[in-house]
């Protein structure tokens, strides 16, 4: 049973940072795993996509401000979060599937495996 279980959120001022973490149990092989995101009203969005080492995706909107990446000692997926604005506040989400088609990466319904979710919060 894979268990995806996230932390680092928190509330920020508009410029600041923050380290997201999803610690990953339950895998007994190579997961695709990613970033997304739920702002109120609005429909759940991929932001970083985490195949292996070099081989990364990064929604637009996010692109040059946040770095994915993954630490294979600690199962642990990250998302590093620079010069945040109001409109990175949701509820952030780890996610992983054993496969995921290069076109759908950053779309939720390709992904098998969630994360209860981590809040963030950006104050202008």
């Amino acid at each position: 049973q894979v268990q995806l279980v996230e932390s680092g959120g928190g509330s920020v001022e508009a410029g600041g940072s923050l380290r997201l973490s999803c610690v990953a149990s339950g895998m007994t092989d190579r997961y695709v795993m990613a970033w997304f995101r739920q702002a109120p009203g609005k429909e759940r969005e991929g932001v970083a996509v985490f195949v292996s080492d070099g081989i990364t995706r990064y929604a637009d909107s996010v692109k040059g401000r946040f770095t994915i990446g993954h630490d294979n000692a600690q199962n642990t997926l990250y998302l590093e979060m620079n010069r945040l604005s109001p409109e990175d506040t949701a509820i952030y989400y780890c996610a992983a599937a054993p496969q995921v088609l290069w076109e759908s990466q950053l779309r939720p319904n390709a992904y098998d495996y969630w994360g209860q979710g981590t809040q963030v919060t950006v104050s202008s």
